[in-house]
Formats: structure tokens, sequence, C-alpha cells
């Protein structure tokens, strides 16, 4: 099956480990060109390694992306290496940013929004328009199941929610000028030093009732399951997926998605 990808130009945030990382490899086996977007150079000089480096075509930028003004930096880097113009934007940058507290400051919920909300806005507002020039692009926000249901904390339930909405809602406004807008809600996914992976070791007990009360399925997702989807979604046969909201969660959600 041809994805229509060989040669699309593809910004990946958030891609130094985890589900960014699965994302490039993904793209990258379909034929796709890769700028990934980390702020540790260590993991983008070990992706570049996997994906094969420059001599592909690939880039890297080890940025931080949450200082003002931060998004069109990387994308002025990106032009002045002669990654241009931008297909397919996937947004994986995001996270609690260990802020838990329902009552934190407003600074700490500016800090959540910047982080997982305006980024995505500000790169969008920068590279959408040349899409649709084109009358061709992808974007893929990833999002959380704990956008749709109470799972994790208020701030971040808060923020994943409007990154969803702002998906649904952008993604009609685009759809006639050929641009694919969706959003994809993971579950609970094992990633290597994170949450699950952290937990299996230091409280297995939770992790076994999590398994056998939450996940349908009985096991957590894989980074490659949300990479490959992720993939199609950013393909010529995602075309009808204007505005999509789809959770990948191996059953953990409850709530009905009419999207």
């Amino acid at each position: 099956m041809n994805l229509g990808l060989a040669g699309k130009r593809v910004i990946v945030t958030g891609a130094g480990r985890g589900i960014g990382k699965a994302i490039c490899l993904c793209l990258a086996k379909e034929g796709a060109i890769i700028a990934a977007a980390s702020r540790t150079a260590g993991d983008i000089e070990k992706l570049l390694g996997e994906l094969g480096g420059e001599k592909e075509g690939h880039m890297g930028v080890a940025i931080d992306l949450e200082p003002d003004g931060a998004p069109e930096k990387f994308v002025n880097i990106l032009k002045e290496g002669g990654f241009s113009p931008i297909d397919i934007v996937v947004h994986n940058l995001g996270g609690t940013l260990d802020i838990k507290d329902p009552f934190c400051s407003l600074s700490d919920w500016r800090r959540l929004y910047r982080f997982n909300f305006e980024i995505p806005v500000e790169l969008n507002n920068i590279l959408v328009p040349g899409m649709q020039t084109r009358k061709w692009g992808r974007v893929v926000h990833i999002s959380s199941i704990s956008a749709m249901e109470n799972h994790g904390p208020v701030t971040y339930c808060a923020m994943k929610a409007a990154l969803t909405a702002y998906s649904r809602s952008l993604g009609g406004v685009v759809a006639p000028d050929g641009v694919v807008i969706s959003a994809v809600l993971p579950g609970a996914v094992f990633t290597e030093e994170g949450y699950w992976d952290i937990t299996s070791k230091e409280n297995p007990e939770h992790v076994k009732k999590f398994l056998t009360e939450r996940q349908r399925i009985g096991r957590f997702g894989t980074t490659s399951e949300i990479g490959n989807y992720v993939t199609f979604l950013c393909s010529e046969l995602a075309s009808f997926n204007t505005g999509s909201i789809v959770p990948v969660d191996g059953g953990q959600g409850r709530g009905y998605f009419g999207q």
C-alpha cells in the first residue's frame, strides 16, 4: 500500500524519545524526510543516526520551544538549512511539567498552556497558510485520552481538551484547501524511563491492577502502534479525516466518541 509520503517534509516536535521518536522512524520508513525537534542534543544525535542522518535529508534541531519566539526561530533554522516547504507537522510536544495541583498559580497554568497548546498554535500559524496555498498538508496533534475523560491531573486534562477542540474546529476551516488536521488520543503507552516503566519497577501491583481493571486489551500500548497510526493520518489515504479525533488507547477510555 502506497501512503504517498515519499519525499514529504515533516516536522516532528518532542521527537527525541518515546512516541515522538517512534513517529519519526515510522514516517521515515515510508520515505518521508524528517526535521526532528527536541531539547536534548544527545537524543537528536541518536535519532538522526537511526534515521540515516543528513545524507538522507533528515535534520535535527536541539531547541527548547517553550520560550517566546522559539517556534519561529525553529522554522527559520529549517529554512536556512534548506528544509522547505513543510508538508506535514506532527505536534508531539506536551506533558504535565509535573504541575498537578488544580489550584496551582496562574503562572503555572500559563506554562502548561504554552507547553501543550500555544506552541502548536504558533507553529500552525506560521506553517499552515503555506499548506493552504499549495493545496496539500497534514497536521497531527498528539493529544491524550485525558482530553475526553478524567485521567490524570486537572491541569493536564484541561490543556489536552483545548488542543483536541482546536484540532476539530480548525480542521473544518482548512479542509477546503486540502489540509487535513486531526488529533490522536493515546492511552497508556509504555515508554522507556516513562511513568509506566518507573511504576512497573516501583509498584508492580498498581500496574497489574491498572492493566486488569482499566485496559481492556490487557497490556500497554507501544510507541510504534501510535507511530504507525500517525503515519496513516499524515498520508494521502487520510484525505477524508478532516478534524478527526481518534482515541488509540487499547480500550482504556469509557466514553463514546462521535467524531
